[in-house]
């Protein structure tokens, strides 16, 4: 069963230099874009990390070393062309809330491009099949769609089989078919969360409330009330920008709201 959409959405992966969001660089972007009428498209880049080793862990996972990256451009040479990719489209991807999109925020940060995602809608299918079958996207491709990986930890393949697992999610469980993306979007989600990252969330009276460390659980108003030097220590710390401007907003209104 076709996907319920009322706008394109892409479906993307990324290979990286390591794991923190903030520091490291994109050095592989693939993306699938899938529009209502059935149409796709795909592509993938390929970027030089600007100096950025690429941590050992990660290159045993992808397979991509410096040497092959020496020739490629930098991630802001083509950072305008990618967010014209993106505009206008719901997103989905693997793990995608968590890590795939801070990481490509913080690289349009850099590159002085404006790439904003507060009107799209985030399906993070390890999220809906976690909640089904809680394994990995290997796992999943086999379950779902029957196929074995062949280029495993290939951002082309990861957005190709993430795809494909979406599309069968949806016609595999009764209660997701004719789903709109929004709905998909609600039912991935872990929780509620007020960033992307999920350092912030709403509790159950819809209140946010800091999801991690100490004051987790703690309503951020009280936290900041009673902890002077919180946010200062937060807009230091190595949290993502996006991150920082929801605390920031909501630091404001409760300022204004005096």
């Amino acid at each position: 069963m076709p996907l319920n959409l009322k706008k394109p959405i892409i479906v993307f992966d990324v290979e990286t230099t390591g794991l923190n969001t903030m520091h490291d660089r994109i050095i592989e972007l693939s993306y699938v874009r899938l529009s209502a009428n059935g149409e796709r498209r795909s592509g993938t880049y390929r970027f030089n990390p600007d100096g950025h080793a690429i941590d050992p862990k990660s290159q045993a996972v992808h397979g991509i070393t410096a040497g092959q990256l020496q020739s490629e451009p930098l991630f802001k040479e083509r950072a305008r062309e990618i967010a014209a990719v993106f505009e206008g489209c719901d997103i989905a991807g693997f793990n995608s809330i968590h890590f795939d999109i801070p990481i490509l925020m913080e690289e349009m940060k850099r590159a002085g491009v404006s790439f904003s995602v507060a009107n799209s809608n985030f399906v993070d299918v390890q999220a809906i099949y976690h909640k089904k079958e809680r394994r990995d996207l290997e796992a999943a491709y086999r379950f779902y769609c029957g196929k074995e990986m062949e280029h495993h930890h290939s951002a082309q393949c990861d957005a190709e089989v993430t795809l494909e697992v979406l599309l069968a999610q949806v016609d595999h469980y009764d209660d997701l078919s004719g789903m709109s993306v929004e709905e998909l979007a609600k039912y991935a989600m872990h929780n509620r969360n007020v960033d992307l990252a999920g350092r912030i969330i709403l509790n159950d009276d819809n209140l946010p409330v800091f999801n991690f460390g100490k004051y987790k659980g703690h309503l951020v108003s009280e936290v900041l009330a009673e902890d002077s030097g919180y946010y200062g220590w937060f807009m230091n710390a190595d949290f993502p920008q996006d991150s920082k401007d929801h605390l920031t907003r909501i630091k404001i209104e409760l300022i204004q709201n005096k």
